[in-house]
């Protein structure tokens, strides 16, 4: 018997599945974590979600669901978090594979509960945009969340929709969550951040991250993505809340579109419908954009001095607080810098770390 795990957007998500399923379980008998290789052109220079055609090295679970172990790699130009993951978390990493729709991933849903009876199944959103009713101005990355909903709404299992961090995503307001979120059935605590501390030093989540820090402590107001979205870090951010997943499907006009679907192209005509936009599209538009841009090396100087610069404009914001990944946007930095330019802020301005976020001088 284990526990699965469904991390609704992949990314972040599954790090935040790992930090739950360790506070609430402890260390014995690890979830099984079922999540999107989606890592965003942070990461992975091709839009869109990964396939298994896109690794070598998966293990196969099931006849439609694979494992992601630590020596799977990701078939170039793609990249990916999830070998990097599976070799430094103890659970199991096993691939969502949009390419079928709602329709393939509740097979895999299915195919996966038969596998392993487990004694619960879980959706983990971190933010809350899968309870986003698609028409929000501030929504901006609907299609994983809401392909996932529509694919467990479908399993004969029952399924418990887990919301943590309301507001950390950026999307929805936390205070626009408040009529649609149930009890709470958890709060991080700081040593509840240690089983995924080193992971949040590399992994380019903003979401988890702002968890992190909050279950930590820091309150303030933080500043990510490149649109420069300020979220607060209050003493909410830190706790997981249950909601209703009927609920959640009735409020989520994509996701009620998407429950038919066979295809990942038929959920995105759906999404532009629906949304106005389709977010690999936008990734699409983005990714054309940076093949055309010519990575740099990195001057200390400059990117200090534009650092100064840009903390300045976010303290007359009100901002405390940022990302690494929002610092690489921001000062044009090639996404492959993120790594060396983090280590060279620390380095030089230690007193600013406030692990995993940095913080805005006064």
């Amino acid at each position: 018997m284990t526990r699965l795990i469904v991390a609704a957007g992949g990314g972040g998500d599954a790090v935040a599945a790992a930090m739950l399923d360790a506070a609430l379980y402890g260390a014995e008998d690890p979830a099984v974590i079922l999540t999107y290789a989606w890592d965003r052109l942070i990461v992975d220079p091709v839009p869109g979600p990964r396939s298994p055609a896109d690794f070598t090295g998966l293990r196969q679970l099931t006849p439609s669901v694979y494992a992601v172990p630590a020596d799977a790699e990701p078939v170039a130009p793609a990249g990916s978090t999830l070998p990097r993951l599976a070799a430094e978390l103890p659970h199991t990493l096993t691939l969502i594979d949009p390419r079928r729709g709602a329709v393939g991933m509740a097979q895999q849903l299915e195919e996966l509960i038969t596998e392993l009876s487990p004694e619960s199944v879980d959706i983990l959103d971190v933010g809350g945009d899968i309870l986003a009713r698609g028409d929000e101005p501030t929504l901006k990355s609907p299609l994983a969340d809401a392909l996932t909903l529509a694919a467990c709404a479908q399993l004969k299992a029952p399924v418990r929709l887990l919301i943590a961090g309301p507001g950390l995503d950026g999307e929805i307001p936390a205070g626009d969550l408040q009529d649609s979120l149930g009890r709470a059935v958890h709060t991080f605590t700081a040593n509840q951040v240690t089983p995924v501390s080193t992971v949040l030093e590399w992994h380019p989540s903003e979401a988890t991250a702002m968890l992190a820090a909050a279950a930590q402590g820091v309150r303030g107001l933080c500043e990510i993505r490149d649109a420069g979205l300020p979220v607060p870090l209050t003493d909410e951010s830190p706790t997981v809340h249950e909601a209703d997943l009927d609920n959640a499907l009735h409020r989520n006009t994509l996701s009620r579109a998407l429950v038919s679907t066979s295809s990942l192209e038929e959920a995105e005509q759906h999404s532009r419908e629906i949304c106005g936009y389709s977010e690999i599209d936008y990734e699409r538009n983005k990714a054309l954009w940076l093949s055309d841009q010519r990575a740099a090396s990195l001057d200390v100087d400059i990117a200090l001095s534009e650092l100064s610069r840009f903390e300045a404009e976010a303290r007359s914001r009100g901002i405390t607080h940022t990302t690494f990944r929002r610092l690489t946007e921001v000062l044009g930095l090639d996404p492959a810098q993120r790594s060396d330019f983090r280590s060279l802020l620390i380095t030089n301005r230690p007193d600013q770390y406030a692990p995993p976020l940095w913080k805005i001088p006064a």
